[in-house]
């Protein structure tokens, strides 16, 4: 618990904090550059080509996830405000367009040449919702920091019989160490038998001369 005092919580709080201004400023942005109404088409750049026509762009958008050699992010164009990298994820396998504004914001690709467009005006209208799941995960972190706090500080009500129970493990390892002590001392001495022996045995081969 203290462990995540001192570490995960903070650094939750913060990465939190952080995510949340920028799905802020990224709001900002979707607002500042409205999506079209209807059948029209605000337009995107890709590849340095503009499109004002959303069957072209759509048509683009393939033809860009076609021409890829390596799964790397590579940069895709620009829509609404938002620039975007193209790439592939080798696990799912899908392409991905990464909007990115103050925070990255990823949007899987399908085959549909108008569904792709759609896909990430989706992504760009979902920034309220994930702002406010944010916020509800940056409270709980911070009340979970504020009880484990309260946990830490609060007094542990066997502190004495801990204390007691120990002193009484200290005594008994004590004791052991010194038993294996007198132990080894036992062991390291010569036995009696065998050392009677030995003059007799150095006897026996001097009368055998």
């Amino acid at each position: 618990m203290e462990d995540r005092l001192l570490k995960k919580y903070p650094a939750d709080i913060k990465r939190l904090t952080e995510r949340i201004t920028g799905y802020e400023k990224d709001i900002a942005l979707v607002a500042a550059h409205p999506k079209a109404q209807g059948d029209e088409f605000v337009g995107v750049v890709l590849k340095g080509a503009s499109y004002t026509d959303k069957k072209a762009a759509g048509t683009a958008i393939l033809e860009a996830c076609q021409a890829m050699t390596n799964p790397d992010p590579v940069p895709l164009g620009s829509y609404r405000g938002f620039t975007m990298d193209l790439s592939f994820d080798t696990f799912n396998k899908e392409y991905r367009v990464t909007l990115k504004g103050r925070v990255s914001h990823i949007v899987p690709l399908g085959n549909d040449i108008f569904g792709n467009i759609t896909r990430m005006d989706n992504a760009l209208d979902a920034f309220p919702a994930k702002l406010d799941s944010c916020k509800e995960q940056l409270s709980t972190t911070q009340a979970q920091m504020e009880n484990a706090k309260a946990e830490v500080e609060r007094p542990f009500p066997q502190e004495a019989e801990l204390a007691e129970k120990m002193a009484r493990l200290n005594e008994v390892n004590i004791a052991l160490n010194l038993d294996k002590h007198e132990n080894e001392i036992m062991e390291g001495e010569p036995d009696e038998g065998d050392s009677a022996e030995q003059p007799e045995r150095k006897k026996d081969r001097g009368g055998a001369r």
